[in-house]
């Protein structure tokens, strides 16, 4: 259309009937017209499909699918991803909002570097774009800045880039983007754009609520992207931020028990990290 390229805009939903026609609307006002809308339903129990159905009927850039059975959030963008015919993906919950010049703009940044395979949302104020390549930008993230902790919604990837890096991973829970914003920053300069272009809507049915399940599984996606991934740091310093999350890791988990007073669930929780007591000392005594 016009020589612009096709953009998929990925939309998981379960059980967000109230929320799920402002999602899709605020797609559909878009001023870049030529993206398809994936919705992927993830068995949905009220009335989240009948109101996509309605969108999907009447406008044919629309398309929606029903999972046979519940994925969970991770696996469900996943399964929207593996629809996707565009050259870009783009996410818009289906209880979020997308403003209607945001893919528009982002799309003319994305043109101007077209070395770039993935963008997110700068939101240490700036006023222009610019340019990262990935030593800069794992290097600021991990000693200055943490700002690739950005949400789906924030982010613009090349799919085929996206399918090189296998895809979104699925067991880290609610931290599952922060171990993906790493990997895909590791291998491609990324362009950083200086405003936002969604309203990322808070509600108790989310999974950012879910403080327990952050608990163990930022220390783990810290630990296996410092072991698993390509990162373009000197070793001295991915022992050191190894130490560092361990001790981090001590520290919430003495203030979760310090809250709660539960025994079990803190128990639970390093259980579920794989920390072990040679963890604990390195944390300690080797920081």
């Amino acid at each position: 259309m016009n020589g612009q390229p096709l953009v998929s805009v990925l939309m998981t939903a379960y059980n967000r009937q109230q929320f799920i026609a402002e999602a899709i609307e605020s797609v559909l006002a878009s001023t870049y017209t030529n993206f398809e809308l994936i919705i992927s339903d993830d068995c949905s129990t009220d009335g989240t499909v009948i109101n996509a159905k309605k969108y999907a009927e009447k406008d044919n850039r629309i398309r929606l699918y029903q999972n046979e059975k519940n994925l969970g959030d991770y696996p469900n963008r996943n399964k929207a991803a593996s629809y996707a015919t565009g050259e870009f993906l783009m996410t818009v919950d289906s209880d979020d909002i997308i403003f209607k010049d945001a893919i528009e703009r982002c799309m003319n940044l994305l043109s101007q570097f077209p070395q770039v395979n993935f963008a997110t949302y700068y939101r240490i104020p700036a006023k222009e774009p610019f340019v990262s390549d990935p030593a800069t930008a794992l290097n600021h993230h991990f000693f200055i800045e943490p700002y690739l902790m950005i949400h789906p919604g924030g982010t613009i990837i090349k799919r085929n880039y996206f399918e090189s890096i296998n895809r979104f991973p699925e067991k880290y829970g609610p931290a599952n983007d922060n171990y993906y914003n790493l990997k895909a920053a590791c291998n491609t300069d990324i362009l950083m754009i200086p405003f936002e272009f969604f309203y990322y809507r808070r509600h108790p049915g989310q999974q950012i609520n879910d403080k327990y399940s952050y608990l163990y599984n930022n220390y783990r996606y810290t630990r296996d992207a410092l072991n698993e991934l390509n990162l373009p740091l000197k070793q001295d310093k991915i022992t050191w931020l190894h130490k560092k999350n361990k001790r981090r890791f001590l520290v919430n988990i003495f203030l979760y028990l310090f809250k709660t007073l539960n025994f079990r669930k803190t128990i639970n929780a390093i259980r579920y990290a794989e920390f072990t007591w040679k963890d604990a000392l390195t944390g300690i005594f080797q920081f």
